[in-house]
């Protein structure tokens, strides 16, 4: 048995999130079904560095399996791009040694929230930014709240109910906003992040940014370690999962 990592693209708009679920499109699911075709029937399950939400994206999403097929390297993009739906895509493979986990061995992800200024919201963009309308956030004092959030924080506040760990501290590397032509852009990196974690910090520095609260206000809500905090969560097809970070 060989173990191929991959890096995985996909447009998450018709999926039901990333992770297998009874009697729903998921990119789970699309995956191993064109693995087991590749293996004639034999069921390969691949493992992801984590699960994505319905409707959010992915540009770097890295998973893993084991495979007794002994292929050349390039011939696993080009199979299984055949076998795969258009809106999934493999753009890296290679072999690794057993040892590497897509889940356990990342040492941090790196999201991307898009929101749009345009005056008209194109048709071909509504799947994949957040159009702010008339709206026209104030940058610098979401730059100024996002500082707040920079570092290791308890993130109760910032994730759903839903979340079943019971470790809510994660840190926060790095977390810019920035303005690129029609786009006003959030990055963020992280060592791990909540369930609807980034979402929430996406929907509450915008609320900041059209004046409605601020900073000092994120970090009182970030202090108080409460999912009772009103945080409101981002919509999900403005979020992508760019990348994730490995030891080298």
């Amino acid at each position: 048995m060989q173990r191929v990592k991959a890096i995985v693209s996909y447009d998450g708009t018709r999926f039901s999130g990333y992770q297998i679920q009874p009697g729903m499109r998921t990119v789970q699911l699309e995956i191993d079904k064109a693995l087991v075709k590749m293996h004639k029937d034999k069921e390969i399950f691949s493992v992801a560095s984590g699960r994505t939400d319905s409707g959010v994206h992915a540009n770097g999403q890295v998973i893993h399996f084991d495979t007794p097929l002994n292929l050349p390297i390039d011939r696993w993009k080009l199979a299984l791009n055949v076998l795969l739906p258009t809106d999934i895509r493999l753009v890296e493979v290679e072999y690794v040694s057993e040892d590497f986990h897509a889940r356990y061995s990342a040492t941090g992800k790196t999201y991307v929230y898009k929101w749009s200024y345009s005056e008209v919201h194109s048709p071909f963009e509504r799947d994949f930014s957040v159009h702010l309308g008339r709206s026209h956030p104030d940058i610098e004092l979401m730059k100024e709240a996002a500082a707040y959030l920079i570092g290791t924080h308890d993130f109760t506040s910032f994730c759903s109910s839903k979340t079943a760990t019971s470790n809510k501290v994660r840190t926060v590397r790095m977390l810019t906003l920035e303005k690129k032509g029609d786009y006003l852009i959030m990055t963020i990196e992280g060592n791990g992040f909540l369930y609807n974690m980034v979402r929430s910090i996406a929907g509450m520095l915008l609320v900041v940014g059209n004046g409605w609260k601020t900073p000092a206000d994120v970090k009182q809500i970030l202090e108080s370690c409460s999912r009772k905090a009103n945080v409101k969560t981002a919509p999900a097809h403005g979020l992508y999962l760019d990348e994730v970070s490995y030891k080298d």
